[in-house]
């Protein structure tokens, strides 16, 4: 999710743990908690933008990374306010929940987060998107309110299980949605009596109402959407895998990087004599028949010595403010 979410997150989890004895100073460390397993973006500067991506949401976001810088921060929590009644349990219970919940959050989120490294399987329920104001917007407003109570711990926990909650609750029902729109697509494929060998349903931007369906077939992607407004059918767009050609570079390192983060889901374009490979998860940028964009675009081409290296197509921001404007209106069924 999107740093604020997991801030908001981390506080309330430090407020639960420690908010009666050191109030507002404990939803200081939760948030500081919860910003750290993301730091990971920071050492990924110092890396290839692919081989970042290879690391993003890995050790950072495990329950061994998480049990191990618990024992350190809980220790100096625990240093820090001992004064106060904290104990060393508390510190890392602190530490320790806010770097897990972050982790869980992610992984009902689409990029897929490995929190059993060094088993290096992703877990991805992808029932929402990484900023969706219908989460964070209501559990920010219930920790704000826990944390303007300073007199009565009651009220103030209450505040803040209300929104621990609330969050929790809308989890849940992004996973229930998902499944309804599942069953549409499913259905809208039956009817069609297509043959395919998956079907992954995702939401799009900022929403739980319009979704996203890639089918894969034998030799191409449907793409379509749903909006729980729809009135007529899901309309599906179809792209050609084309693994034929890259045949020749397949082995190479880069393209089975590229393959491993896009979990196989993937189409290959070439335009003007280029090679471009596609990753399917995050959707297209651009719709028009004339000029087809997936979100995440990457160019391949030789370098001066002859090895295979891949490049991210740069985006543009009126395309992305564009694609914004389109899902409001699929979202109300247009």
């Amino acid at each position: 999710m999107d740093s604020l979410s997991q801030i908001v997150l981390g506080a309330a989890v430090g407020n639960a743990v420690l908010g009666t004895k050191i109030k507002n100073k404990a939803v200081v460390y939760g948030a500081i908690a919860a910003t750290i397993p993301d730091l990971d973006i920071l050492a990924g500067k110092l890396l290839d933008p692919i081989e970042a991506l290879g690391i993003h949401r890995g050790v950072s976001h495990s329950f061994v990374f998480a049990a191990v810088l618990a024992l350190v921060l809980g220790y100096g929590i625990f240093r820090l306010d001992r004064s106060k009644g904290v104990t060393f349990k508390e510190g890392f219970n602190l530490v320790f929940l806010a770097l897990v919940t972050h982790s869980f959050l992610d992984v009902f989120t689409t990029w897929g987060t490995q929190v059993l490294w060094p088993w290096t399987y992703s877990f991805a329920f992808k029932s929402i998107f990484v900023v969706d104001p219908l989460y964070t917007i209501p559990f920010a407003v219930f920790l704000v309110l826990s944390m303007l109570e300073k007199k009565d711990m009651k009220r103030r926990m209450r505040w803040n299980n209300y929104g621990i909650l609330v969050s929790s609750a809308y989890l849940l029902l992004t996973l229930v949605l998902k499944y309804f729109a599942y069953i549409e697509f499913k259905d809208s494929l039956n009817r069609r009596d297509v043959s395919y060998h998956s079907l992954v349903v995702k939401p799009t931007a900022f929403n739980t109402i319009l979704w996203n369906g890639i089918v894969e077939t034998d030799s191409a992607y449907w793409i379509g959407d749903y909006s729980f407004f729809d009135s007529s059918d899901i309309e599906y767009q179809q792209y050609a895998k084309n693994r034929y050609l890259i045949e020749h570079i397949y082995a190479e390192p880069i393209v089975q990087k590229l393959i491993d983060l896009s979990e196989g889901e993937y189409v290959i374009s070439k335009t003007k004599g280029q090679l471009y490979f596609n990753d399917l998860r995050f959707g297209l940028l651009k719709n028009d028949p004339q000029d087809i964009q997936f979100a995440f675009s990457y160019h391949l081409f030789q370098n001066g010595d002859g090895d295979w290296k891949a490049k991210e197509v740069v985006k543009d921001k009126r395309d992305g403010l564009m694609l914004i404007k389109r899902l409001w209106a699929r979202i109300q069924g247009q």
